[in-house]
Formats: structure tokens, sequence, C-alpha cells
């Protein structure tokens, strides 16, 4: 069955129109017809269950036949990603998107290629959100995770922020198997940590200034194992890996 997106301010309707991208993409790409039954995805925790009911002009108009609510899984995972050179990061996005992500905000770390304008960053966000939108109709996700301007690592840090576990993927000597810390966490407080953050570098690592302040605000150094990731493959990694720690059976987050 297709999936269309639609906006949360827009799915108070009996009747549900889409924008003109997801009708562009219904018509030309999908052709579906009056009186098929769809899916609609609002990001924001509801599915609506559809049938098309018109499909004239440019405008494809959905009618609500069910609505099933979404509930969130009992943690949340924040990846703190350095944005890699090229499309990689839509790469990112995608497959985290997939893999349950709550949050990403997208670092300009020193080591960064990338090094973006206020202007050219607003136009990568929403890039960025569009990536996200395709990846939970392909998946089905009813949760649109949320997507972050670009910052620094010292801006970020600014900030004060405290989640529950917080973890820096590093290739520095003493780092830990993931593991570690969740058995501790868990052994310590009988239950799985309800927020989890992870930081991804760039190509080379974050520096090592970037690294002790990471490390300074309370984030704990894991290894992603003996060879050497690139920047997309450890995030992906981290996100699998965290999903199975905390997907343990019997030891769910409060």
């Amino acid at each position: 069955m297709h999936r269309f997106y639609i906006d949360p301010a827009q799915s108070q309707q009996k009747i549900l129109r889409l924008s003109e991208r997801e009708s562009h993409h219904g018509l030309r790409v999908l052709r579906v017809r009056e009186g098929e039954r769809v899916v609609a995805l609002d990001g924001a925790g509801t599915e609506y269950m559809c049938e098309i009911q018109s499909s004239r002009g440019e405008e494809l108009s959905l009618k609500v036949l069910q609505k099933n609510f979404g509930n969130r899984v009992p943690y949340q995972i924040t990846l703190m990603q350095a944005i890699p050179k090229g499309k990689t990061m839509e790469s990112i996005v995608q497959k985290a998107t997939e893999l349950g992500v709550h949050r990403i905000v997208p670092l300009l770390a020193e080591r960064s290629v990338v090094q973006l304008q206020e202007e050219s960053a607003s136009a990568k966000v929403e890039k960025w959100q569009g990536t996200a939108i395709e990846a939970i109709k392909q998946c089905g996700s009813v949760w649109l995770p949320q997507i972050e301007t670009p910052v620094s690592v010292a801006t970020f840090l600014s900030k004060g922020e405290r989640p529950e576990l917080p973890l820096i993927a590093t290739l520095q000597p003493g780092a830990q198997h993931p593991r570690k810390f969740f058995a501790e966490f868990s052994e310590e407080r009988k239950r799985l940590p309800s927020s989890v953050m992870v930081w991804v570098g760039p190509e080379g690592d974050f520096t090592p200034a970037e690294i002790n302040a990471i490390r300074g605000s309370g984030a704990l150094p894991i290894t992603l194992g003996q060879l050497i990731l690139r920047s997309e493959t450890a995030a992906f990694y981290c996100l699998s890996i965290l999903n199975y720690e905390l997907q343990t059976p019997g030891l769910n987050a409060d």
C-alpha cells in the first residue's frame, strides 16, 4: 500500500489534501486512482488509512477511513553527527530515520570539510528534512525525527544538555564497548536509559580539544571495533548497537 506524508497542521480534517510534491508523486509516479486505498503519515504519531477521493488536476485528496496512533519507544536517541562532504549526510539522515532516531544534530566540527553559512545551512536542513520524510514513507514510521540547524561542538556544549547516557565514538585509547556502559547504567538504576546521545566525528575523528570538551560534558568513550570506519558507517554502527541494547527484553526504560 502506498504511503504519503501529510503535514500535522493539515491532518485534522476528514479530507486530507496532499502537498504539491506529494500529489505529483502520487499522480505522476505512482499513478494512483480514485477509490484506491493508501496510507498517510503525519510524522507526529498518527497513521491515516485513507481512500483516494479525488485525483483531478494536480491535487490529491484523501478521505480518512481510520486513524491509528503509534506509541513511541520508551527511549530517545540523539545522533550528534559531524557533517561529511558531498551527499553523505543525506544517506545518514535516511538510515538514521529508518533506525528510529529521535533527533539529529548536524555538527560543524573543526575537521569537517563542509562549513556552512546561515542561508546554505537552512537549505541543507530543509533538504535533509525531505530525506527524512521519504524515509518514514519507506519504512512506515509514524514519527519524523527532529533535524536541527548545524552547530559547532562548542556552541552545542554551551547549552548544557544532560542526556541520561551520553556516548562518544572515538579512536582514542581507553574507549570501551558500548555494552559496558549500558550494563553499568542498568546495574545502578535497574532500568535502561530513557535518553541516549551519541557523538560521531568526521573523517579523522574529532580534534583532541573537541574530544576533551565532549568528554568533559560527561560523554563516555566507546569503541567501534578494530577497524577504522567512515563517518557514515560509524553512525549506522552506533545506531544499530544502541537500538539493540535499548530493546533488551525486561529492561524497558520508565
